[in-house]
């Protein structure tokens, strides 16, 4: 059975849309899925089966009364972004410095002006499947990662590299 990685946005954030983990692990068995795992409490699920983004956005709604974006790929695309990643030894330097935005669509090419919001110390690059961005001040106060799923053009969910690496070792214990 294959393994997928489920990434949710919006829950769990300043008291809204709560989803405790051990919910969101009872919704995914529900809907077929098998050795699930979560890592922290903003939606990140690994497991096996073929389980889909539309269900499960569907069993959350039934369950919760929301249906927050949600995105699931396959350990093959989880480690093709990883891969990817210009700054994977700043990251692994410090993990909250780079952040990763997944997208399940093509997105538009960043244009000047949104380049333009970067600080001197920020970098970013977007492939076909992800987004990466440097900040070693932070994103907290980043105009550049504020603005950048909208100047994407396509929904997408972040990540700090810390946590991408959590994910990929919750993926390599269900090979």
């Amino acid at each position: 059975m294959s393994v997928s990685v489920l990434l949710l946005r919006g829950i769990n954030v300043g008291g809204r849309n709560a989803l405790p983990m051990a919910e969101l692990r009872a919704i995914l068995e529900g809907l077929g899925a098998e050795d699930v795992a979560t890592y922290i409490q903003s939606g990140n699920a690994v497991f096996r089966g073929d389980v889909t983004a539309e269900a499960v956005a569907d069993g959350i709604e039934a369950a919760k009364g929301f249906r927050p974006q949600a995105l699931v790929m396959s350990r093959e695309r989880l480690e093709k972004v990883m891969a990817a990643n210009p700054f994977s030894k700043e990251g692994e330097a410090d993990g909250k410095s780079v952040h990763a935005w997944f997208f399940d669509a093509a997105p538009k090419a960043l244009e000047d002006d949104t380049l333009a919001l970067a600080t001197k110390t920020e970098r970013v690059e977007v492939t076909d499947t992800a987004a990466f961005l440097h900040a070693p001040e932070g994103i907290g106060r980043s105009k550049l990662a504020a603005t950048l799923e909208k100047a994407l053009g396509v929904p997408a969910t972040a990540r700090n590299w810390r946590t991408v690496m959590a994910i990929a070792k919750l993926v390599d214990e269900r090979r």
